[in-house]
């Protein structure tokens, strides 16, 4: 029976093909349709005219003939009997291009001159499925309850399921523990992981910054600004030093070229400055009661 065969684009610059007829090429060509997954076909022109050229009456076993001559003349084909006394060819660079993924029997004899003297089916590339811990060789002697699970895990394998072994997981679904345990509630032996930082963004605080503003800056003013607060994030900077610096840069009416230096003085301002109130001491009775009080007591 014909099968889909591969014609590589090198076939049309080929020095061979060149020194045949193009009817020739094309019964050449013809030939790799009809061939068996061995390369091989029966050596009958009148059959192989019909075939290939029964469109083409004035093309008939004649000069099939004379393109099978030409062929085997070139090396393309290899015209040659049998062991049972019938005449065969074979396409001589079959092998070279055409790759067959599952090849079927024998259906001509061997080539004597470029086959072995036995064409045998390619083996299978499928690997054989090794034998679980535990499992009985099919030879051997089986229970009743061990026939039992083979079959089981046959039918489960053959269905398309996938068995797995006892306290696996179910490559679909995640794990939730046990079924009795609400899933609402926190689970015990550990703490939950803490929630996530939320990432502040440089448009979110220069919306911060217009929105404490009495009026809008200029669109240039927010553009420098903009560019000053997404290097300062970039840089791997807490919004919060940010945001200070941002303060500072409103309350002082500053331009945005120097809000670097006010966000580096609110991350590294040292205790005196960042509280500039008089720090709290504990109560005393006055040395000179006279001078506290004025005579009042």
């Amino acid at each position: 029976m014909a099968r889909i065969r591969t014609i590589k684009p090198e076939a049309f610059s080929s020095e061979s093909l060149a020194a045949v007829s193009l009817s020739a090429e094309r019964t050449f060509f013809g030939l790799l349709t009809q061939a068996d997954d061995h390369g091989r076909f029966r050596d009958q022109p009148a059959v192989i005219a019909g075939l290939l050229w029964s469109l083409r009456p004035d093309h008939g076993p004649l000069g099939v003939e004379d393109d099978l001559t030409q062929l085997a003349a070139a090396d393309l084909v290899c015209r040659y009997e049998g062991d049972d006394g019938k005449q065969y060819l074979h396409v001589v660079t079959w092998h070279r291009h055409q790759k067959i993924n599952r090849p079927s029997g024998v259906r001509a004899p061997p080539c004597p001159q470029h086959d072995g003297p036995a064409d045998v089916r390619e083996p299978s590339r499928r690997t054989p499925r090794p034998l679980r811990e535990g499992a009985v060789s099919p030879h051997g002697g089986l229970t009743e309850e061990s026939r039992r699970l083979s079959e089981i895990s046959l039918n489960r394998e053959t269905s398309g399921q996938t068995a797995f072994d006892e306290g696996s997981l179910s490559p679909r679904r995640p794990d939730l523990g046990p079924r009795i345990v609400d899933l609402g509630s926190v689970p015990s032996g550990g703490a939950s992981a803490p929630a996530p930082t939320p990432v502040v963004s440089a448009k979110q605080l220069l919306g911060e910054y217009v929105a404490a503003c009495a009026h809008r800056p200029p669109e240039k003013f927010l553009g420098h600004l903009g560019r000053e607060v997404q290097q300062l994030l970039a840089e791997g900077i807490a919004a919060d030093h940010v945001r200070a610096g941002l303060d500072r840069l409103r309350a002082k009416g500053l331009s945005p070229s120097v809000l670097p230096s006010l966000v580096n003085e609110a991350m590294n301002a040292s205790p005196s400055q960042a509280n500039a109130r008089t720090p709290h001491r504990a109560w005393t009775n006055p040395a000179d009661v006279e001078a506290a009080y004025g005579g009042d007591l």
